[in-house]
């Protein structure tokens, strides 16, 4: 071991793998972070006419010289600081060997020599570094980094990460009526409290500042080794690893050196095993058997530890989405109380009835040319029953209650936003300067080597530091173009799916069997929905690749940027695709067919679909729940299930395939705890978790006037995604760095504009896909005793079938003479008025009325969410309480602790003075650094008193 490297070619004694799996082989230093990477030493080829050596085991390659040629002679077994080889003289050898180097052999070459580069400069930054020997032909190496207090606490001040201080404070508790109802709440829930390490009083809270070395006398050190939890230290040597650079092609920072492929992986290590016979308890083995199973579903989430152990950002999405989860609860509640209403008002309904009455005997028009024949209304007597269920009084109310549910839930989100941030000490959290990203590095250097090579000395530097938009033009053109065309993709996905039920249903009306002729309209529908629903599936993957790509070409500065601007992309394209089925069906069909002597054609005498005769409702409602339920358990669960673990199959099958079975003696026969998070998925990002969830948010939202359903479906399956999203990070991915966050950023505004845009689509859905306007008009304006009675005969007008044109005429109609007129659902003037079949006055009433319910109820529910925003206040009062009780503590702290000092300095100096009343010079000295001491102590704290009060 050289200056705590330990280099590959030491074997012997050294070479013995730590007991736990997470220390260095001293089983003393935690290991921190590694580094990953794969390794080929390559065949030596000698010139023609060159002595060889005799081969030896330990003959390796030789580094390569600054100018592209290669140093003479033999590699030697030892290595110097850094792991570079010395080459040495052979002496006694007929000749000198060369090595030839293929283009494989020269990049590798290459990688080693920046692998080299970039570990000597993480020792020159203080960290310490153990690898492992390099005793095969190929294979997979791991470095492993150790931080020392210094270092940490360097970079802790640095990165101002707050830690605890020996200052604890008592916390005020609500009282009254709120303390009795919380404290029955608690002890009514306490079965289905996670069994975890809780605070020992609840009552009081840690006082936590920044961190400094000057003011180290400040914290509670019991010990060095753990005063730093695992997260924080891997976070710290994270950042050291993002910063340090090497001279080969510029390249800045792991991020580039990965994406070069010097290094495959760099990620610290998960908390030992989660299963095993061994006793041992560690926060990763807690967190499964109390949070990461399917069997502890019905225990409520432990946010501190997955916090704790997977950082702030992890730990806001899984609190968000156990109270999204929970807010499902009575929204499910009210949806199946409408649900319910709609089956137990089902007999009494009017419409229905006169619709299943035998005796009233609408012959209705034609449904399609030539081979359809007139049929009686009362045939869609099931529909119309069915479409009731949904299309009820009580709809209207649970799509008030819905607009106030996304509100009240985004209140209660900032709430506990605002509490997590408290008791997380992220109040005072500032944005962090970000290293910017590999790739926008290159393109920097490309263009700094361009202008370089066309501009003059007298060049302005300032313009080549950064991209400008001049640079990024094509990138944005690109995305424009590209996010166009998907978008009309999947108009054109919709279109051909529209093209399909036309054509079925007219190829399954000329059917001779009366049974499918008469399922046409149900086998379309069902079919056309699942052919929709491969579809999205399909175009969701293929939209998630593209919107990651044409954000890679926009080149942006730093990861938050790129993840702010993949989220807008992969969501306008998703909810593009999610959505443009479901609209189609709500507000589109039906509403261009025409009208029986008139109607629409497409595709060369293919006549427009219509609604079924109870309304486009009922198969708005069909849509959109198997679409809702197909996404959820085929993407949601199944996709997130069986892909990562093809991946991890995958990835075993193809390191089974590039390592070569040779014995490794020096290697531990136990899997170490790299070698066993290795093996598991890389995390990338939290995107996909949200993009799910906000999706389903606009299902349970958007259309839930046609499906009250929608939030229990949602809740079941949420109830299933806590636990699965848990298991994945737990077992299945690689312990992700730990990012400090204080909220969830662009989703809160994504969530709180699907909510305002729920209010205005689910007034239209009322007022103009569903039936209640037209009830409602008749009731109040056209019913001569103020009931539903006649309200179908209202709706239905009159058609002379001699106006008919010709060859549209049905063929072989049984009673196609006794048939003068025949009905079809639309407000038109009948054959025998002046105005032949135009709109008639009630047709416009309705229009009216429809928009004005669109306007009354826009404006009455938007009214109603701002004021339960404004009464409701985005900070808890009691949190803020604290906030400030907690900028008083603080001050109080300081200057007790400074006064403190000051007091033992001057007790120091004053006996100092008593035992030498004639002090030599040295004394006097000494006496007077004391006072120095103390002057710049008392500067100190004057400059943080006023920073503190700005703040």
């Amino acid at each position: 071991i050289i200056n705590n490297y330990l280099d590959g070619t030491q074997g012997g004694a050294v070479d013995k793998a730590s007991p736990s799996g997470m220390h260095f082989r001293d089983s003393k230093r935690k290991v921190d972070y590694v580094l990953a990477y794969h390794y080929r030493k390559h065949l030596a080829r000698h010139s023609p006419g060159v002595a060889s050596p005799e081969p030896t085991h330990r003959s390796t390659s030789l580094a390569l010289v600054s100018n592209g040629g290669t140093k003479k002679g033999r590699a030697a077994p030892q290595q110097q600081d850094g792991g570079q080889r010395v080459p040495q003289e052979q002496p006694g050898l007929p000749g000198i060997e060369v090595i030839e180097l293929g283009p494989l052999d020269a990049l590798e070459e290459e990688k080693r020599l920046q692998r080299e580069e970039y570990e000597r400069n993480l020792l020159e930054a203080g960290l310490e570094i153990e690898k492992d020997p390099e005793n095969k032909s190929q294979g997979l190496s791991f470095v492993r980094i150790h931080a020392p207090w210094q270092v940490l606490s360097r970079e802790a001040e640095l990165l101002k990460i707050k830690m605890p201080t020996k200052k604890m404070y008592e916390i005020t508790e609500e009282a009254g009526i709120l303390k009795t109802l919380n404290e029955i709440w608690c002890k009514l829930t306490e079965p289905l409290q996670p069994q975890v390490p809780q605070q020992e009083n609840t009552n009081m809270k840690t006082l936590s500042y920044p961190f400094s070395r000057e003011k180290i006398y400040l914290y509670n050190i019991k010990d060095k080794d753990t005063f730093f939890d695992n997260a924080t230290r891997s976070r710290i040597v994270r950042e050291i690893l993002k910063r340090t650079s090497t001279k080969a092609r510029n390249s800045m920072g792991i991020g580039t050196l990965i994406a070069n492929n010097v290094y495959d992986a760099a990620y610290p290590l998960h908390d030992g095993e989660y299963e095993g016979q061994n006793n041992d308890m560690n926060e990763r083995k807690l967190l499964y058997r109390e949070w990461a199973r399917y069997g502890a579903f019905y225990k409520f989430q432990p946010i501190d530890l997955i916090r704790k152990y997977f950082g702030e950002k992890i730990g806001l999405y899984f609190a968000w989405l156990g109270l999204y989860t929970e807010f499902l609860i009575p929204s499910s509640v009210v949806g199946i109380i409408v649900f319910l209403y709609g089956c137990i008002t089902i007999e009494s309904d009017i419409p229905s009835k006169e619709m299943c009455d035998q005796r009233n005997a609408f012959t209705m028009c034609p449904l399609c040319d030539k081979f359809c024949d007139y049929w009686n209304l009362s045939s869609a007597c099931a529909t119309a029953r069915a479409s009731h269920l949904f299309d009820n009084p009580a709809t209207v109310f649970f799509s008030i209650f819905m607009a106030l549910w996304a509100t009240m839930f985004l209140e209660q989100w900032k709430r506990l936003q605002m509490r997590l941030s408290y008791f997380w000490d992220l109040t005072g959290l500032e944005e962090e300067e970000e290293h910017p990203r590999p790739e926008y590095e290159t393109k920097l250097l490309q263009k700094k080597l361009k202008n370089k090579s066309i501009t003059t000395e007298n060049s302005n530097e300032n313009e080549k530091e950064k991209l400008t938009w001049s640079d990024r033009m094509p990138g944005y053109a690109a995305n424009f173009g590209l996010i166009l065309f998907m978008i009309m993709l999947t108009f054109s996905a919709v279109f051909g799916v529209i093209a399909y039920r036309i054509t079925t249903a007219a190829a399954l009306s000329f059917s001779t069997n009366e049974t499918t002729r008469s399922n046409v309209r149900v086998t379309v529908t069902a079919t056309a929905v699942i052919i929709n629903l491969v579809v999205i599936l399909i175009l969701d993957e293929i939209y998630g690749a593209v919107a990651k790509w044409l954000t890679e070409i926009e080149v942006p500065k730093t990861d938050k940027a790129f993840e702010e601007r993949l989220i807008l992309k992969a969501f306008l394209l998703k909810f593009v695709n999610s959505y443009a089925p479901i609209f189609y069906v709500a507000f589109f069909k039906g509403r261009f067919v025409g009208r029986p002597g008139h109607y629409v054609y497409v595709f060369d005498g293919y006549r427009m679909e219509e609604c079924a005769p109870g309304g486009c409702l009922m198969e708005l409602c069909i849509q959109l729940s198997i679409i809702m339920l197909g996404k959820q358990l085929i993407q949601n669960n199944l996709f997130e299930i069986g892909i990562p673990k093809l991946k991890k199959l995958f990835r075993k099958l193809k390191d089974e395939r590039t390592e070569p079975k040779e014995m490794d003696t020096n290697q531990s026969k136990d899997p170490q705890q790299w070698d066993l998070d290795y093996t598991l998925e890389p995390f990338t990002g939290l995107t996909p978790e949200y993009m799910e969830m906000i999706i389903q948010f606009g299902f349970v939202t958007l259309f839930v006037a046609s499906f009250p359903l929608a939030p229990l479906f949602a809740l079941l399956n949420n109830i299933i995604e806590v636990r699965l999203d848990a298991k994945k990070f737990v077992t299945e991915l690689r312990r992700p760095d730990t990012v400090r966050e204080k909220d969830i950023g662009i989703w809160y505004d994504i969530l709180s504009g699907i909510g305002k845009l729920s209010v205005i689509i689910n007034a239209f859905v009322i007022a103009v896909t569903s039936d209640f306007i037209p009830r409602l008009m008749y009731q109040y304006a056209y019913s001569q005793n103020g009931t539903m009675h006649g309200f179908i005969n209202h709706t239905l007008s009159y058609f002379n079938v001699s106006h008919l044109k010709a060859g549209t005429q049905p063929e072989n109609s049984p009673f196609a003479q006794d048939v003068l007129f025949c009905r079809f659902k639309d407000y038109r003037e009948p054959p025998w008025s002046q105005n032949q079949y135009e709109f008639s006055k009630q047709y416009w009433a309705v229009l009216s009325a429809r928009l004005a319910f669109v306007i009354l109820f826009q404006n009455l529910v938007m009214f109603l969410s701002v004021l339960v925003d404004w009464m409701i206040p985005d900070i808890p009062k009691d949190i803020s309480e604290q906030i400030k009780k907690e900028k008083s503590v603080l001050v109080d702290f300081f200057l007790k602790e400074e006064h403190e000092k000051l007091k033992l300095i001057e007790s120091f100096i004053a006996r100092d003075k008593q035992k030498h009343k004639s002090g030599t010079k040295g004394e006097r000295i000494r006496a007077a650094s004391f006072c120095q001491f103390n002057r710049s102590q008392k500067g100190s704290f004057a400059s943080f008193s006023s920073q503190h009060t700005e703040v």
